[in-house]
């Protein structure tokens, strides 16, 4: 997404908080979509076109510790 197109977003929403601080919103961007599609299986990553694919696959973190990675 455009930077401006996202700044113009996040002022919208900024406006929104500063006119109804009761309400609650979420702002989701495109790769945080993309991410949720390839979360939930509603997408394959490799169906994605290249420049939209998440450059991390959403999950939980993998711990490793140094000494179980081997020693080379």
């Amino acid at each position: 997404m455009s930077q401006k197109l996202v700044t113009k977003k996040n002022a919208k929403v900024r406006r929104l908080r500063e006119l109804y601080p009761e309400v609650t919103c979420k702002v989701l961007y495109q790769r945080d979509y993309l991410h949720l599609v390839v979360k939930y299986g509603l997408e394959h990553p490799d169906h994605l076109p290249a420049d939209r694919t998440p450059t991390r696959i959403p999950g939980p973190p993998r711990v490793t510790r140094l000494g179980e990675r081997g020693t080379a």
